[in-house]
């Protein structure tokens, strides 16, 4: 099965470890141009197979005196190609290539105050003095041959060096960190004045190379089935390989009854109607609710929904006849995770909890894609804003949200109290300022008093964070005017509740769900 071609300009980043490593991609895909990210001992054919215009040396969280310290192939910097060092990238592109490289005895990070010493094309247009972002256990003392000092600051002489010839260049700093003034037009001279990509990394472009591929792949006669969830992934996915099959592609989405408000309504709405795509819905609320009743732990929930789900999804693949593909939603982030090279299209293999016996062939046309990416594409489809820019929802949908038995009286009470949170922030303006934001329904009543007669009723817990990529977050500083609206209108509209409560804990320590 042929893999993913990529017709764009691509820069490689070669990975040593570093923190911020993908939000170095991310980064360099704003700025239009395509980043791939390989481990640090990438062989040279493995690098040269994406065909990129450059390299990127990333940061690390060792230094060169380590043991076991990563490095790679010293050829790269005969390949031809511009390089980047950044962070640890510096120190090992200096030794590699001649320089002198001393241990700093520890790890300094800190921001520092970043002298431009030189006119060169690195720093064109930027301040002569920067605050950066340190994060180094390695100090280069003397530059390679052939290399000019460019920056320094008061503790780290060669804080920034290139070679105009080789269009090799390091700095010690992290551009692509917050905490560093003006990185992103540093990384935006390397690639446009040093390299001189065009930045031909848009949306439009990938989906119009996306929709090729997909059509050279899948035959005349092959059908392809897709799980519809209503989230963002599954859903661009779906868009995307609509647009160049048709009909040839079958949605299916299982509504088990543990979703938001309204959202099984708006999932057909949106696909049938404005999409014109074939759809098949199951309403399987009864069942899995009936398998849930009694069940309180949220592992055997999460165990009971997804075996659930596979038997539900199973029947209705079987009555389709012979399905030769399944979409699926996976992101750059699975794959980096995974520690694969993925390609779009690969043999089906126990992918998302679906069991092997289905032999489906897996097509995966977001995984060069990070999830900001992802909204991008969809907003490019045309896909509704609403659904584009969702907070990220569970598998298990609301099950992992009402803690303890999950009832349908329970169920339809959180949908009621999440519904309302979700309108209040919307009005405020605030709903694209927060990662996620969502209601849960604690298993504790507690005492109150409604139209002066004593209560004894549920609590609901309100959560919003902000976050990049959900690995940390910070919980969300609301007016405290707009808290107050949410709580008057909850415990105005939704019967059985009669408090309500904001958590206030960061991930870590805690996580972003509650089960």
């Amino acid at each position: 099965m042929r893999g993913r071609r990529l017709k764009h300009e691509t820069v490689v980043i070669l990975d040593f470890g570093g923190q911020y490593t993908q939000l170095l991609a991310r980064r360099i895909r704003e700025l239009k141009v395509y980043c791939a990210i390989l481990p640090h001992h990438a062989s040279l054919e493995q690098i040269q197979a994406l065909n990129p215009q450059a390299l990127v040396l990333s940061g690390g969280a060792k230094s060169l005196y380590d043991q076991n310290t990563p490095t790679a192939d010293p050829q790269i910097y005969r390949l031809g190609l511009p390089v980047l060092g950044i962070g640890y990238g510096m120190p090992l592109m200096a030794r590699d290539l001649g320089g002198e490289v001393v241990a700093a005895g520890h790890r300094e990070y800190r921001p520092t105050t970043l002298r431009v010493l030189v006119e060169n094309e690195l720093f064109a247009g930027l301040e002569r003095e920067l605050t950066v972002g340190f994060s180094h256990y390695d100090r280069v003392e003397t530059a390679p041959p052939g290399f000019s000092v460019l920056a320094a600051t008061d503790n780290t002489p060669v804080a920034a060096m290139g070679n105009r010839d080789t269009r090799q260049y390091a700095v010690q700093f992290h551009p692509e960190a917050f905490h560093t003034q003006q990185g992103t037009d540093l990384l935006k001279n390397f690639l446009y004045k040093i390299v001189g990509l065009s930045g031909n990394w848009t949306p439009a472009a990938f989906i119009a190379d996306t929709v090729r591929q997909i059509r050279e792949t899948v035959g005349p006669n092959e059908q392809v089935v897709c799980g519809l969830s209503g989230g963002v992934d599954s859903s661009v996915a779906a868009v995307l390989v609509h647009q160049a099959i048709g009909d040839r592609l079958t949605c299916i989405f299982v509504d088990h009854g543990l979703l938001r408000k309204d959202e099984a309504a708006q999932v057909m709405e949106t696909f049938t109607r404005l999409f014109k795509m074939k759809i098949i819905k199951v309403d399987a609320a009864d069942e899995f609710l009936g398998k849930l009743a009694g069940v309180s732990d949220p592992e055997q929930k999460r165990k009971i929904i997804g075996a659930e789900f596979i038997r539900v999804f199973q029947e209705e693949a079987a009555k389709l006849g012979q399905i030769d593909y399944l979409v699926q939603g996976t992101l750059y982030t699975d794959v980096l995770e995974s520690g694969t090279a993925g390609t779009m299209i690969k043999s089906h293999h126990n992918v998302g909890g679906l069991p092997k016996d289905l032999k489906f062939k897996l097509i995966e046309p977001l995984n060069h894609l990070f999830k900001d990416e992802v909204r991008r594409v969809g907003e490019e489809l045309g896909i509704p804003e609403e659904l584009v820019w969702r907070h990220p929802f569970p598998g298990p949908g609301l099950a992992i949200r009402i803690l303890g038995e999950v009832t349908h009286e329970k169920v339809k009470l959180l949908q009621a109290a999440d519904a309302i949170f979700i309108d209040e922030i919307k009005k405020a303006g605030l709903y694209r300022k927060i990662w996620q934001a969502f209601a849960i329904l604690p298993d504790i009543r507690s005492v109150g008093v409604m139209n002066n007669q004593r209560t004894y009723a549920y609590t609901i817990a309100l959560r919003a964070v902000t976050s990049q990529d959900g690995t940390s977050a910070d919980w969300y500083r609301f007016p405290p005017e707009v808290l107050d609206r949410i709580a008057n209108r909850i415990v105005s509209e939704v019967p059985h509740v009669n408090r309500v409560v904001y958590d206030i804990t960061g991930k870590p320590p805690s996580t972003i769900e509650w089960e």
